[in-house]
């Protein structure tokens, strides 16, 4: 363990006991590799599982397991119509799992999300059994207010890039504040506290993972 990883160990336990205090599970691994084989023995074979499009999940391999276990996988991206699209969304939102980030955690464990069509922030708030939320510790934060600039000015702008978007961050790599016609900081959400027990749990890993 580096000097690095211990801090990052040590931030964690403190994030992990006021995650507790929200009503939401904290775990963290040192690697992804650790995560994906924690979250993989959690899930029961056969259960329908959603997710978020999230680039962490798939950068620590995790949608490679979850397509090479028995599960059920709603995958959106299989859409070729806005109505296929609609269709997929109603079946994640009653899935059994829900796999997503969380654009910034802050240290007194709260979650902060921006969100263009809200699809991912509203299976957060409300709909599938259970929420597994996977993060970076690039994304530890100490407020709501640095989380949301963070998001905005470090996630925003290279998520942007990545799909092509033609908006002003695209372009200079910080957030306009915009409200073009192709925004995706639409939605803001925060979540200061899980109404039930057992359904979010945020696996922390102390590598630099996602925007």
């Amino acid at each position: 363990m580096t000097h690095k990883t211990a801090a990052f160990a040590a931030m964690a336990k403190s994030i992990i006991k006021n995650l507790e205090k929200r009503n939401m599970e904290g775990y963290y691994f040192e690697t992804g590799a650790e995560c994906v084989k924690a979250i993989t023995s959690s899930i029961p074979e056969g259960s329908v599982i959603g997710w978020g499009g999230s680039e962490t999940i798939k950068e620590i391999g995790l949608m490679d397991a979850i397509h090479n276990e028995c599960y059920e996988l709603i995958d959106r991206s299989l859409a070729k119509t806005p109505e296929e699209a609609r269709q997929i969304y109603a079946k994640t939102v009653l899935s059994d799992y829900y796999l997503m980030s969380s654009n910034a955690v802050t240290i007194d464990g709260e979650l902060i999300n921006i969100d263009g069509n809200g699809n991912r922030v509203a299976c957060l708030i409300h709909g599938p059994s259970h929420v597994i939320i996977v993060v970076g510790m690039n994304k530890i934060v100490t407020d709501v207010e640095s989380g949301i600039a963070r998001v905005r000015n470090m996630a925003s702008p290279p998520n942007a890039i990545r799909l092509n978007k033609d908006i002003p961050c695209a372009v200079s790599g910080h957030c306009h504040d915009c409200l073009s016609p192709n925004c995706f900081c639409n939605q803001i959400v925060v979540t200061r506290r899980s109404g039930h027990t057992g359904r979010i749990k945020v696996y922390l890993v102390g590598e630099e993972l996602g925007y």
